[in-house]
């Protein structure tokens, strides 16, 4: 059995790579798949009628009226950290949580369409780092979709203060992202890391914080907290420039990753890989915006469907003509296909939500489902951040199964599936041991499960 990661990306002073996308891989004697990034949630919001009487492209009879959406964060609970996801704190509800208290039913005044899609996201997440699908990203751009919903939650929230939207944001990440922390951080030391000045980055990830070799599936994943962070941070600036002009606006925030690709490469250092992030996904950032202020709904279907499928092809195939130059056509290895993919997928999402009022209320029929999405709501950003020590410890469990005659005869040791079951239950483990700290964070009485 043999686990490893490669990855590209730029380094700390110390030579260690971090960047987009790492792999590692199961099998008793062999390397296994590769896989790239990963992705976490955020939360829902409520439909604010907005202060403008009509925007470019809108519709000029009656305005739908959408209904009320709410949330409990990636990430995601005031979520939104989370990791969704996917993770990050927002409203209130730290990270993109959500949960009710215990129940089946979802909680008083929650969207259920939105704990939908941030459920699935975290799940595509843990699929694609478990089988490397360059497809994956294509069938359901998981971060592009987190950092929407997050957006929306943050246009709901900043109806507050900003510092105390912030300071809230920040109380509901960081506390799950130390706690995390601890564990990785001893561990590298362990293993011979030597950390330098820039260990202040696991204190707050506006940075990506340093590590070694033998962390690095670890941490690689926060990327994502650092580019949530740095939303939260210019928020109250984006929302009040963007309603100056909504959607002109919305439109040129895909102009940054074309400057990007085509004019000019920010540097290959921490600073220069935050901003090709926060320009990939500033566009689904802003349609948050869009949702939350009921522009989305104004706009005209056959306006909003032939720009959608614009952007779609776009970035499909730049993707796809751009292959043999990236070596794949996975979107998170290539910022200007993801930017433009992410846009179209969740401006349809997104646009049908605001226009057809889909809800997914029916959900609670079904118990069960309906209780799975509230635990991954819940704890968004404790399955974003530990999934993948789950997939890496799953693969020396498993390969302890060769040493049982009756497990080697018996079960498919050897396959991809069998390492994502493990690595399911494995993540259903640090639920329950570590979950409780996204409550300690958003000021509720710590359960195992919500």
């Amino acid at each position: 059995m043999s686990w490893g990661a490669g990855q590209q990306g730029h380094g700390d002073e110390e030579g260690h790579g971090y960047g987009y996308g790492h792999g590692y891989g199961y099998g008793h004697g062999e390397q296994g798949q590769a896989y790239g990034r990963p992705q976490p949630y955020p939360p829902p919001q409520q439909y604010a009628q907005p202060p403008y009487a009509s925007y470019p492209y809108a519709d000029r009879g009656p305005a739908v009226a959408a209904p009320a959406e709410t949330t409990a964060p990636l990430p995601a609970v005031e979520p939104e950290p989370g990791p969704t996801a996917d993770a990050g704190p927002e409203a209130d509800a730290g990270p993109e949580t959500g949960a009710g208290p215990g129940a089946a039913a979802p909680a008083a005044g929650r969207d259920r369409y939105f704990d939908t899609l941030r459920a699935v996201a975290l799940v595509r997440v843990v699929t694609y780092h478990t089988f490397g699908w360059a497809w994956a990203g294509m069938v359901f751009p998981s971060m592009g979709i987190m950092f929407g919903l997050a957006g929306t939650l943050m246009a709901k929230s900043l109806r507050r203060p900003a510092p105390k939207v912030i300071r809230s944001r920040l109380r509901r990440l960081l506390p799950p992202f130390w706690f995390w922390g601890a564990f990785v951080v001893v561990a590298m030391l362990v293993h011979g890391w030597m950390p330098g000045r820039q260990i202040v980055y696991w204190i707050v990830p506006l940075g990506d914080p340093p590590g070694n070799a033998w962390g690095e599936q670890a941490w690689e994943v926060l990327w994502y907290l650092r580019t949530y962070l740095w939303f939260v941070l210019l928020s109250p600036l984006l929302l009040r420039v963007f309603r100056t002009a909504p959607v002109p606006v919305l439109l040129l925030s895909l102009a940054p990753i074309a400057v990007f690709q085509y004019v000019w490469q920010p540097p290959d250092d921490r600073f220069g890989a935050a901003l090709l992030d926060l320009a990939t996904y500033l566009f689904c950032w802003l349609l948050g915006f869009a949702h939350h202020d009921g522009v989305l709904q104004r706009l005209k279907p056959a306006a909003v469907t032939a720009l959608s499928l614009a952007a779609l092809a776009y970035g499909g195939w730049y993707a796809l003509a751009h292959r043999a130059e990236y070596g794949t056509y996975d979107l998170d290895d290539i910022p200007l296909a993801q930017a433009f993919w992410s846009a179209g997928f969740v401006t349809l999402l997104m646009y049908a939500k605001a226009r057809l009022g889909i809800d997914f209320a029916g959900l609670t029929r079904f118990r069960r489902l309906d209780r799975i999405v509230t635990v991954f709501n819940a704890r968004a950003v404790t399955v974003y951040l530990w999934h993948e020590i789950a997939l890496a410890l799953a693969v020396p469990l498993i390969d302890l199964c060769w040493e049982v005659p009756a497990f080697e005869a018996y079960l498919p040791l050897d396959s991809q599936w069998f390492l994502f079951g493990v690595g399911w239950v494995l993540i259903a483990v640090f639920v329950l041991a570590c979950g409780w700290v996204e409550d300690v964070a958003a000021r509720k009485r710590p359960r195992l499960l919500p």
